[in-house]
């Protein structure tokens, strides 16, 4: 006899409205008897109604996993598992997505059809960390489940206090203002500390995100401990003709509203030959001026990287944005590569030296200062390394010429670096 689905009047209600439901999703999840997982998805809907009626949730943690992994699996076991007892087990699986979130059709098709086979058809691309979420198995079904995508060349992505999935921007390979090889940074950290992701060994979970630009696509900024966000050092680019031509679409008005006024520096300038000019000595790439005028402006040439640690949300002192640590480094090179993979390698060990448990590295920083992390990992103290402006205008100077002539010495092994 087919089970029948049950009524949900207030999950009803999520489905009124002009914008799609997961509610209207899960129903047909539940309604497709063909499919194996058509019980589970019903008495999950009745479960989820229940935690809407009685404003309670139902799911309690355990320990589910694959072999060989220690992380990876989220459990989830039904506390009134005797009143939806085709739900009673609702595991997610967290898979590693390719870097970029780059798919084929034939992939997510073969995903698709693995997941009708051994769990409930409910798949999430993506979550927080960047992995692709299967929700909903049995214990029984994790580990076939598992083999089945490890034999299409996916691996499980990490959960608990370990390393965590990383997420790319899709980056150079579809867009202009890329400003490093997104991909390769990804694979190439994440694939060196993989051992950290599928073993859980620190005192607390730790992200890495990539971001091709400082749109930040990926939310490096306030939701990675480590955020590699592209950027350059030059002059923004800029296409006189293409200025003329979109002053002629949109009109100077317009544009001073839209554009100049916008800038967040006021380092915008419209001649009246038509012609503009940035100070780029005050511009703080918000990219704002790029996104809209994207035919006219685009980054600078001398590209690279802003590297900043410790964002994250809302834990044992609130939100936290990343706090520069590296204000530009160019990654154009092996052995730009390689110093940044000795950064992250560096970075993970202090972290599981030195934080508390359950303690992001953010929060550890804000418990022993910044200082002791530059000491630790061999960074040089740099101006731009600010949580926030001076509240105090009184400023001892003992020793200012001394560390005047350190950050001039640096500056000029840069640029001669930079010469050659």
């Amino acid at each position: 006899m087919t089970k029948k689905i049950r009524e949900t009047p207030m999950l009803d209600e999520l489905e009124n409205g002009p914008w799609p439901s997961f509610v209207t999703g899960l129903k047909r999840l539940a309604t497709d008897e063909t499919k194996p997982h058509a019980d589970m998805m019903k008495d999950l809907l009745g479960q989820l109604e229940h935690s809407y009626e009685t404003r309670k949730g139902f799911w309690k943690g355990g320990t589910v996993g694959v072999y060989g992994y220690g992380g990876g699996v989220i459990p989830r076991f039904s506390e009134v598992a005797e009143d939806y007892p085709d739900s009673k087990e609702f595991h997610t699986l967290r898979i590693q997505p390719p870097a970029g979130m780059h798919y084929d059709t034939a992939t997510l098709r073969k995903m698709c059809d693995i997941w009708e086979k051994h769990g409930s058809g409910l798949i999430a691309l993506h979550g927080q960390s960047g992995d692709i979420m299967f929700q909903g198995v049995s214990s029984e079904n994790v580990q076939p489940a598992f083999d089945e995508l490890n034999e299409n060349g996916f691996d499980m992505g990490g959960a608990g206090p370990a390393l965590r999935t990383s997420m790319s921007c899709v980056g150079h390979a579809r867009c202009e203002q890329s400003c490093y090889d997104e991909v390769r940074a990804h694979r190439m950290i994440i694939n060196d500390l993989i051992d950290e992701m599928h073993r859980p060994a620190l005192p607390y979970k730790f992200k890495f995100k990539f971001s091709g630009c400082p749109n930040d696509c990926v939310n490096a900024i306030h939701r990675a401990d480590m955020a590699v966000i592209g950027t350059w050092a030059d002059e923004i680019q800029i296409d006189q003709d293409e200025v003329k031509l979109y002053l002629e679409d949109v009109g100077r008005k317009y544009f001073t509203e839209s554009v100049q006024m916008n800038c967040p520096t006021n380092a915008i300038t419209l001649n009246d030959d038509d012609t503009m000019e940035i100070d780029d000595n005050s511009c703080v790439r918000c990219m704002h001026c790029i996104n809209v005028m994207n035919k006219a402006l685009s980054p600078g040439k001398d590209r690279g990287v802003t590297i900043c640690l410790g964002g994250k949300r809302s834990l044992k002192i609130g939100d936290l944005m990343g706090s520069v640590i590296i204000p530009f480094m160019r990654l154009d090179k092996d052995e730009d590569f390689d110093r940044l993979l000795e950064l992250a390698q560096d970075t993970v060990d202090f972290f599981a030296e030195n934080a508390l448990e359950h303690e992001r590295i953010g929060e550890t920083i804000d418990r022993i200062g910044l200082v002791n992390y530059l000491e630790a990992v061999g960074l040089d103290i740099d101006p731009n390394m600010i949580a926030h402006p001076r509240t105090n205008s009184y400023v001892r100077t003992d020793g200012w010429d001394e560390e005047a002539a350190k950050w001039h010495a640096r500056k000029g092994d840069a640029a001669s670096e930079a010469a050659e």
